[in-house]
């Protein structure tokens, strides 16, 4: 199949709606192309949640991010938030800091072993999107992000940096 011709749908497929079709393309896309991130986080005893934490405090920095303001810009949810940041304090990736004036708000910030392990991640990180994308030209690619933005949208918070431009 060349890069400009549209998949062509495999008869006997039955769905019951042209959105469930759609929804599980997504999955199933999802599926593979998680799989590939997976094989390399794993070797570096990290899952992809925890990776884009590192990411985000990293962007952050040199503030601290609250631990509600870092689960708010997380690209998918993490149910708990605790555990995950425990996972990563145990490694000494980040710190967390309780304010002295309300104990109750915590502050999160990246260490410098964090920092470390990110920048030894940046290159093979940039080679596993290459791996999941670099088929699609500019243009494709472009169109994607549209059409999934455009299909998050009524669905994303208002303040998400994720909400469609």
């Amino acid at each position: 199949m060349s890069a400009s011709s549209p998949p062509q749908r495999r008869a006997g497929r039955k769905f019951d709606s042209l959105e469930q079709e759609a929804y599980l393309h997504l999955w199933r896309t999802y599926d593979r192309l998680k799989a590939i991130e997976d094989d390399l986080f794993e070797t570096h005893r990290l899952s992809a949640q925890q990776y884009n934490t590192l990411r985000l405090l990293r962007a952050a920095a040199p503030e601290a991010l609250t631990v509600q303001g870092l689960a708010s810009r997380l690209i998918s949810r993490a149910p708990d938030m605790t555990r995950l940041l425990d996972r990563l304090e145990e490694r000494g990736l980040i710190l967390r800091t309780r304010r002295t004036g309300n104990r109750r708000i915590v502050d999160v910030s990246l260490t410098d072993a964090g920092r470390t392990l990110l920048e030894e991640l940046a290159e093979p990180v940039r080679n596993v999107h290459r791996r999941q994308l670099a088929h699609l030209s500019a243009d494709q690619l472009r169109m994607l992000i549209e059409l999934l933005s455009v299909a998050r949208g009524p669905h994303e918070e208002p303040d998400s940096p994720w909400s469609p431009r």
